[in-house]
């Protein structure tokens, strides 16, 4: 029985058990994590592994990433054994800046939805269940975050979008890292809260929300959480 027949609410229900309720009343659906390597994503990788240890991992392969995290990305591909899918725009960095230029500094959100958004969304269509490293104290404009929201892709198609850790704050996800002995990604050590492109990603002001390193504060998202739209 679904916690959804059993009258139970998914909000209800620990990330550990929520990832075990969510693939029994998957089963014989296709599941998938989209993951930047960061702490978050590890850590829903390490549960979801506990029951689907070939789960899809979806990377977004922009050609911008910090050496560093493709790096880490790699050692964590050959010790896990996982199951990566590079998610690839439709043009090479080289020809993205032959005809676009340092797009990511002029129009930082048409960068995003070529080399972010327009690959996820098309790697995302085989699949009925997404899963996410998302947390509402990210910052607000993913506050009002649930853990499990019906999700319509641009082509119509709609599927689940889980986010195991929306209730979690920083230290819960540290704490299950260190307790499980995920290795972590060495930029971290180096006061990056959040990371994504390299030429986007700086390190935040003291006291700031995690993500405000993004984009030189102009936005907060790339907008592979905006672009699918809540059904």
């Amino acid at each position: 029985m679904s916690v959804l027949e059993a009258g139970i609410d998914y909000e209800t229900l620990t990330a550990e058990d929520l990832v075990a309720q969510i693939l029994r009343d998957s089963a014989g659906k296709n599941v998938c994590l989209t993951s930047s390597f960061q702490t978050e994503d590890m850590v829903v990788l390490h549960l979801l592994r506990k029951h689907l240890r070939d789960v899809p991992v979806i990377f977004l392969e922009t050609g911008y990433h910090f050496k560093e995290l493709i790096a880490y990305r790699d050692r964590m591909v050959a010790e896990w054994g996982l199951n990566l899918v590079n998610a690839m725009p439709l043009t090479t960095l080289e020809e993205h800046e032959a005809k676009y230029g340092l797009l990511h500094i002029v129009q930082p959100t048409q960068c995003c939805q070529i080399r972010k958004v327009e690959p996820l969304m098309r790697s995302l269509e085989p699949f009925d269940w997404w899963f996410t490293g998302l947390r509402r104290e990210q910052s607000p404009t993913r506050a009002g975050l649930k853990k499990v929201e019906d999700h319509k892709l641009p082509t119509g198609r709609h599927l689940k979008k889980v986010s195991v850790l929306a209730d979690w704050v920083w230290d819960d996800v540290t704490g299950y890292a260190e307790n499980h002995g995920i290795p972590e990604l060495e930029l971290y050590a180096r006061g990056y809260t959040s990371i994504g492109c390299e030429p986007c990603t700086a390190i935040p002001e003291a006291g700031a929300d995690a993500r405000s390193g993004r984009w030189g504060g102009k936005k907060l998202e790339c907008g592979i959480h905006t672009f699918s739209e809540k059904s």
